[in-house]
């Protein structure tokens, strides 16, 4: 298993060298690199070049922290026909700088939007037909998750989805922030694991709470018929996640994949942020280092 830590917390404040350095200062061993805007901005084209990949790979091999994976966020699914070409190019780039990087594994959302699921899912499957045989002829294995707002949001679209792509390398994120979206404020974690099954090879922890509770007041929007998508990722215990059913299932199944520190609520302390979480997650996965 790779216990890694997605680095959003210093993603505005350091440099790269200084990310991966405070990263081995925190005690991981595998950063799950996300959108930052020196490397792979959100949605748009990467802005890295050989120098800085260069650079990273003296930095992490000067560390002994490695990349368990690469997390690129693009328009790949539309719906506008300009904007997905656009998010293809990127990909493109992305897949590039996994291979220079020599990183495996490269994650990612469905993206779209929940209000135009037909047109995005039409969208996402143009843009894979494009993209497939790219990460087949490099042997990158790629991990989907369903998200808040994306034209997938639950645990059985993204399942369905990944098993009508029909690939034995393309397998599914498990984010344990978006539990009560993938039943529609259920959080049934047995259900939905027994939904994905073995295609879960990637988790993503961080703790939230049920946006469905209290009569829909747990979170409060003005003026109320707003149209928004809330969740948060916060330390584990701060939140309402079922984390014992999780830990449990995951230890049945002999998870042996990607476990990644996913908190982004608390970059004022990641320091705090980072010993609770890793505390937790050694606990809970029954990791010994």
């Amino acid at each position: 298993m790779k216990l890694a830590y997605d680095p959003s917390h210093l993603r505005d404040n350091t440099t790269l060298v200084e990310m991966i350095y405070k990263v081995a200062d925190l005690g991981y061993k595998y950063i799950e690199m996300s959108p930052r805007i020196d490397f792979c901005p959100f949605y748009t084209y990467p802005k890295v070049n050989k120098a800085t990949l260069q650079t990273m790979k003296k930095t992490l091999a000067e560390t002994g922290v490695q990349l368990s994976s690469l997390l690129p966020l693009y328009f790949w699914s539309g719906p506008e026909e300009e904007r997905r070409q656009a998010a293809v190019r990127n990909w493109k780039r992305a897949i590039e700088i996994a291979v220079e990087l020599d990183v495996e594994v490269m994650n990612s959302e469905f993206s779209g939007t929940k209000l135009k699921p037909a047109i995005c899912e039409e969208m996402f499957i143009r843009s894979m037909d494009e993209l497939l045989p790219i990460f087949e002829k490099e042997g990158i294995q790629l991990n989907l998750q369903a998200h808040p707002y994306d034209f997938i949001e639950t645990n059985k679209g993204a399942v369905n989805m990944i098993k009508g792509l029909d690939k034995p390398w393309i397998k599914l994120v498990y984010s344990t922030a978006h539990a009560f979206y993938y039943d529609d404020g259920v959080g049934d974690i047995n259900a939905q694991f027994d939904e994905a099954g073995d295609l879960i090879d990637h988790v993503l922890f961080a703790d939230t709470f049920n946006h469905k509770a209290a009569f829909g007041l747990r979170y409060i929007v003005n003026p109320p018929e707003a149209n928004v998508t809330v969740h948060q990722h916060l330390n584990i215990g701060e939140g309402e996640v079922d984390f014992n059913t999780i830990f449990k299932r995951l230890y049945e199944m002999k998870f042996d994949g990607i476990a990644t520190n996913a908190v982004f609520a608390w970059s004022n302390k990641p320091e705090e942020s980072s010993r609770v979480m890793l505390t937790k997650l050694k606990e809970g996965l029954h990791l010994d280092y």
